[in-house]
């Protein structure tokens, strides 16, 4: 049974941490900025002094240029609750020989909520295809990594690829805004998914979307004559890859980018990963660069996007944003 807890991976990012980039809604004293109002050092805004209000946070600077009473109001620090939403249809079970697409989406999944829980932060984890098929509520304790490792260890990999509306389903059931992080091969029918996403957005959870592939999906190595199975159904052909292999690299290149594309321009985190890639390296380099980051911004919101055309969307988001399955041959 494969491991998912991987010291080497949690030691090297567990320094840098996971801090949100948008308020999120806690429980107790914790690392993140929340809506809520507090006493903490971080200055928010000022309202009208009502009587019985703590004098200390009147501003007799405000006081001397308006000759009104005004108290100063701090952002709440909070702890984090997380949801890992994981694809667990046939697809990600490519490349199950060594490592595949789904153990590296366990893997990291694991690895951050780690470092989360190490924080006081609350995890909770979706496995999913086209419906949902486990569901662990959010702790906080260091015996939750326990359970959330053996719910991951005890997934049967099945079914067809169309995690939209049990995205949607999970989106329902988060109840205070946190950080929702997706990961999934995305070979799903992309109109459903992108409005789960808006939805989730809609209820004020930051999103991160992490693209999982082989990387025989990407560059299509194979050069002899190759059946290709449908690793979702029972179809299978007979080709000869050089015949299409650079059409297929286009079509897959166009693919990767559109999609990073749509979550940049919607304010989505975009993480593209390959299962044969260092992923110490990968999660270090991607928390590293979400400390400097600051909040995403974002252009429109996937739910908006959803009903529009391909071609129509496309070219807004292209014109607006910054630059930039088989199986193994017989």
């Amino acid at each position: 049974m494969k491991e998912y807890l991987n010291p080497e991976i949690i030691s090297r990012i567990a320094g840098i941490g996971f801090k949100t980039k948008q308020p999120v809604e806690g429980s107790i004293a914790g690392l993140h900025r929340s809506p809520l109002h507090g006493l903490s050092p971080e200055f928010a805004d000022y309202r009208s002094y009502t009587p019985g209000d703590d004098l200390k946070n009147l501003d007799w600077k405000a006081y001397a240029r308006s000759d009104r009473f005004y108290i100063k109001r701090f952002e709440e620090e909070s702890n984090l609750r997380a949801v890992f939403i994981i694809d667990s249809s046939s697809s990600m079970a490519y490349g199950e020989s060594e490592f595949s697409k789904y153990d590296c989406a366990a893997t990291i999944a694991v690895s951050l909520s780690a470092v989360l829980l190490k924080q006081r932060d609350a995890v909770g984890l979706a496995i999913l295809n086209d419906h949902v098929q486990e569901d662990l509520r959010t702790g906080s304790t260091p015996s939750h990594l326990s359970k959330f490792i053996e719910v991951l260890k005890q997934v049967e990999l099945a079914g067809e690829t169309d995690i939209g509306p049990a995205v949607s389903q999970v989106a329902d059931q988060i109840h205070r805004r946190g950080v929702v992080v997706v990961l999934s091969d995305l070979l799903t029918p992309l109109d459903r998914f992108y409005e789960s996403l808006g939805k989730l957005q809609h209820a004020g959870h930051e999103v991160i979307v992490v693209h999982i592939l082989h990387r025989d999906e990407v560059e299509m190595p194979f050069k002899d004559s190759v059946i290709f199975k449908d690793i979702e159904g029972e179809e299978e052909i007979f080709a000869e890859p050089w015949a299409f292999h650079k059409a297929y690299q286009a079509a897959m290149e166009q693919f990767i980018q559109e999609t990073r594309q749509r979550c940049q321009y919607c304010g989505i985190d975009y993480l593209q990963v390959l299962t044969d890639e260092n992923l110490a390296v990968v999660l270090s380099s991607y928390l590293h660069n979400r400390q400097f980051a600051g909040a995403k911004t974002h252009r429109g919101r996937m739910s908006a996007l959803a009903g529009t055309s391909n071609q129509e969307t496309q070219s807004e988001i292209v014109s607006n944003s910054p630059a930039p399955d088989v199986e193994q041959r017989s």
